[in-house]
């Protein structure tokens, strides 16, 4: 298990283009770290993260343009997978490891995106999460519009994406939009259990593959669904992960999966920050 902080504590974890380049560079080195299976993405300090940073939104208002002040050797976690997966955020889902975002405090515009292209969110009671950008003059970010509808419903998605309004973690559960709302105090260690769970429980080959299969099947139709998951299939009842979960079942015991071989980088430093 890795876990990515984003520590910019003094300014709630507020976004900056650093942070950006240097969070798509411990993500890389997750994703390609063999021996990491779950991957946990939170903030330091009483913030997950307040959105861009308003010194950057500034800048943005003098130039009259956006810059994202990344340059052009951006690490690029997740791509390759699928060209729908290739841009900004959207490549959390060519990564084949559930990404779990640990929400212990304000997520706010792009700090919301980051949350809600996790596969799984847990939050901590009272977080307050807004899509922000309707009180600045500016468009959903980062294709929110197309991912909010697709997890909690177009009709809800609306009411938070046209209102921008602040809704508590007690809510957004209710809406569907976190999958679980603990005691601040608690949030890790729940978070950090249940990332133990899969990363003991379930076969590494199964979670890269059920990950696929989710958020490619968000473009396909089910035709191409079956067709794809009977692909998987037969290469997978070869594999070794297939082998010790049926050895396990037979056996009444645990699976012991072994780690599948590295795909790029080790992983590195578990912080991001900067200004």
């Amino acid at each position: 298990m890795a876990t990515i902080t984003l520590v910019r504590p003094e300014r709630l974890n507020a976004w900056t283009g650093r942070m950006h380049a240097e969070y798509r560079a411990l993500l890389a080195r997750a994703a390609g770290d063999g021996s990491v299976r779950v991957i946990v993405v939170t903030g330091a300090g009483r913030g997950f993260c307040a959105g861009a940073d308003s010194r950057a939104l500034e800048g943005h208002v003098e130039r009259g343009a956006y810059d994202p002040g990344t340059g052009p050797d951006l690490a690029r976690p997740g791509y390759g997978v699928g060209a729908e997966f290739d841009a900004d955020f959207a490549y959390h889902f060519g990564i084949p490891k559930p990404i779990i975002a640990a929400v212990n405090g304000p997520a706010a515009g792009v700090g919301l995106v980051l949350a809600c292209y996790c596969d799984l969110r847990f939050a901590a009671a009272g977080a307050k999460l807004t899509t922000a950008h309707g009180r600045l003059g500016l468009p959903a970010e980062y294709g929110l519009s197309w991912l909010l509808p697709r997890l909690i419903g177009l009709t809800r998605a609306a009411d938070l994406l046209l209102s921008s309004r602040v809704v508590l973690a007690e809510e957004a559960a209710g809406l569907g939009l976190v999958n679980r709302v603990v005691a601040p105090e608690d949030l890790m260690a729940v978070t950090y259990d249940y990332a133990r769970g899969l990363a003991s429980g379930v076969s590494p080959a199964s979670l890269a593959a059920s990950k696929a299969q989710m958020y490619l099947d968000l473009h396909r139709d089910a035709a191409t669904s079956v067709a794809d998951a009977a692909d998987r299939l037969e290469v997978m009842m070869k594999g070794p992960d297939f082998a010790e979960g049926v050895a396990a079942l037979v056996g009444r015991r645990p699976p012991a999966f072994a780690d599948p071989p590295p795909s790029g980088p080790t992983r590195g430093g578990p912080r991001v920050g900067g200004s």
